[in-house]
């Protein structure tokens, strides 16, 4: 194991140098020797999750480590270009959802651009587009005439044409970033250009293409955090929903009106403030989710249900350290990070937002 590099993850309030040190070697406690990164080891793993974490050890450092998450998603991916929705800790041969979502397929994109721009590695980038075309390919598969993404398909073939804000949004991001790789290897994509391009059409206009799931955190700031609302329109999305879902002192609410917050929103929530440049309330939130440390393994607990005063459930899960981490990282001043979920270097799509 190398040290973690933890100099852009100390923030006041949030992580000290030791916490940070603390928290990636958590993350790499739970990884398997096969480089899979379950929720924690006896649950599973889903792929989109997987490559939160792994983009986490890039930020700190852990290349070696992240490459590995990398190469097992290579090494299982479908003959179609997807991942199932579940595997149990992590086995390839231990399938406990059969479905493949649509955003968790596309996620590896996002992962993928992170890692090179971590490391410079072309070869790993060449080593990886094959399974990013063959995922973003079946993801597009499953869009709409309105640009919306279908967000399921079945292990039987049937796909799901309901769409979700959340998951949309983060094909989203995801698209730019495949297009990011497209460009770099100099092979352009100009289909999915357009797709991005719709699909982004349909986030900012169109929200009667997407079920209706506005009671849930995700919905309202993950069109910001995905980068199909940018300036005002983030800033007046963000407004709108704040004393919705904002919980002072204690983080985010995962769905209103449970009083219930969750770590991985909260710090998904703080990623999208900074990319807005409101970097003071980002650092807020981060500070108010400090309560869901766990001291021992440097991870943090998934939620905690306010009414009842109960960490709930009793799981540290991976991702909600990852997305921690890679909050504090773009606050940090990561390069790569801050590339990543600020848009630099990441094209826009062909949006036709002239059209109804």
């Amino acid at each position: 194991m190398t040290t973690p590099r933890t100099e852009h993850l100390v923030l006041p309030g949030v992580l000290t140098a030791g916490q940070a040190a603390a928290t990636v070697a958590g993350i790499l406690a739970v990884q398997r020797e096969d480089g899979a990164i379950p929720w924690f080891r006896g649950h599973h793993l889903d792929p989109w999750d997987h490559v939160e974490a792994a983009m986490a050890l890039d930020a700190a450092g852990e290349h070696e480590a992240a490459e590995r998450a990398y190469t097992w998603l290579a090494t299982h991916q479908n003959e179609d270009g997807s991942w199932y929705a579940a595997y149990l800790d992590g086995a390839f041969d231990d399938v406990t959802d059969t479905g493949r979502e649509t955003n968790f397929v596309a996620y590896i994109a996002v992962g993928v651009w992170h890692h090179y721009l971590s490391t410079g590695d072309d070869m790993f980038l060449d080593r990886m587009w094959p399974s990013v075309y063959a995922a973003i390919e079946c993801v597009l598969k499953l869009q709409q005439p309105g640009g919306q993404i279908g967000w399921r398909r079945d292990d039987d073939g049937t796909a799901t044409k309901d769409a979700l804000l959340t998951g949309s949004s983060s094909i989203h991001h995801a698209l730019r970033c495949a297009l990011a790789i497209a460009e770099q290897r100099e092979e352009p994509q100009p289909d999915w250009e357009l797709a991005a391009g719709a699909l982004r059409h349909a986030i900012r206009r169109h929200p009667e293409r997407f079920l209706d799931k506005d009671r849930y955190s995700m919905d309202w700031y993950y069109p910001v955090l995905g980068g199909a609302l940018t300036g005002a329109e983030a800033k007046s999305r963000m407004e709108e929903g704040w004393d919705r879902f904002v919980v002072p002192g204690l983080g985010v609410r995962c769905v209103v009106p449970n009083p219930w917050v969750t770590g991985g929103e909260s710090a998904e929530l703080a990623l999208a403030l900074w990319a807005m440049g409101e970097s003071d309330r980002a650092l807020e939130i981060l500070q108010s989710i400090q309560h869901l440390r766990d001291p021992e393994s440097g991870l943090y607990w998934t939620g905690y249900v306010f009414d009842d005063d109960a960490i709930w459930p009793r799981e540290l899960t991976t991702w909600t350290a990852g997305s921690l981490l890679l909050a504090v990282a773009a606050l940090g001043g990561h390069e790569a990070t801050c590339a990543v979920f600020g848009g630099d270097r990441l094209p826009t799509g062909l949006d036709p937002d002239c059209c109804a």
